[in-house]
C-alpha cells in the first residue's frame, strides 16, 4: 500500500470509531436505567438531554447531556493523539453518528450536546463561549432550541478569530446539520408552538 492508501485508510478507521462511539444512544440507556420509561414515547421522541428533561427528572438530564458532549470530546481527543486530522473526522462522524445512529433506524438525536463536546475538546475558549451563547439564547426565551441554533451560529466567528478559516469551516458543517436537524422547531418557533423548557410530558 501507499502512504496516501495507508492514510485513507487509518482516517476510514477513525470515522468508523468516530460514528459508533457518536451513535451510543445514552438518552435511551439512561432513561430506562433510571426507570423513565421509553425515551421514545415521551415528549418529542428525541434521545437527547432537553426530551429527557420532560420526564421531569433533571438528574437523568443532566447526565445524558454529560454523556452526549463527552463521547463527542472523546471522539476528538483520542484522534488528537493520532495527529491533526483524525481527531476532526472523529468528531464530525461522532456527530453523524449521534444524529444517525444505525441502532435506530438512523433516526438520532439534534446533536447540540454532542457538537458542544466536540468544540469544547477543539478549543476549550470557544466551546465555553458556544456554551454561553446556548445559555443566552435558551434562557432569554426559555426554549432550547433556540439556545442550540444561537450557539451553532456563535461558535462559527468564534472559531475562525481563535484557530482560524479551516475550523471555521468545519464548525460550519455541523452548524448547518444542526440547523437541518432543527427544521421543524424552527417551524414551531415560528409559529409560536415551541415547547419551553422543563416542560413535562
Amino acid at each position: 500500500m501507499s502512504n496516501t492508501d495507508i492514510a485513507l485508510t487509518t482516517l476510514g478507521y477513525w470515522a468508523a470509531f468516530g460514528y459508533l462511539l457518536g451513535s451510543i444512544p445514552f438518552g435511551l440507556l439512561v432513561a430506562r436505567v433510571m426507570g423513565l420509561g421509553n425515551l421514545r414515547e415521551i415528549g418529542s421522541g428525541n434521545i437527547g438531554a432537553t426530551n429527557v428533561l420532560r420526564t421531569g427528572n433533571k438528574p437523568a438530564a443532566a447526565l445524558t447531556l454529560l454523556l452526549d458532549g463527552g463521547k463527542g470530546a472523546l471522539a476528538v481527543l483520542l484522534g488528537h493523539v493520532a495527529g491533526g486530522d483524525p481527531g476532526l473526522i472523529a468528531g464530525l462522524a461522532a456527530m453523524i453518528g449521534h444524529c444517525f445512529p444505525v441502532w435506530l433506524r438512523f433516526k438520532g438525536g439534534k446533536g447540540v450536546a454532542t457538537f458542544l463536546g466536540i468544540v469544547l475538546a477543539l478549543n476549550p475558549m470557544v466551546g465555553l463561549g458556544a456554551c454561553l451563547a446556548w445559555l443566552a439564547g435558551a434562557f432569554s426565551t426559555r426554549i432550547s432550541s433556540v439556545g442550540a441554533l444561537v450557539a451553532s451560529v456563535a461558535a462559527v466567528p468564534l472559531a475562525y478569530l481563535a484557530d482560524g478559516p479551516k475550523t471555521a469551516v468545519y464548525i460550519a458543517l455541523m452548524a448547518a446539520l444542526i440547523f437541518w436537524r432543527h427544521r421543524g422547531n424552527i417551524a414551531r418557533i415560528r409559529a409560536g408552538t415551541e415547547p419551553k423548557i422543563g416542560k413535562k410530558s
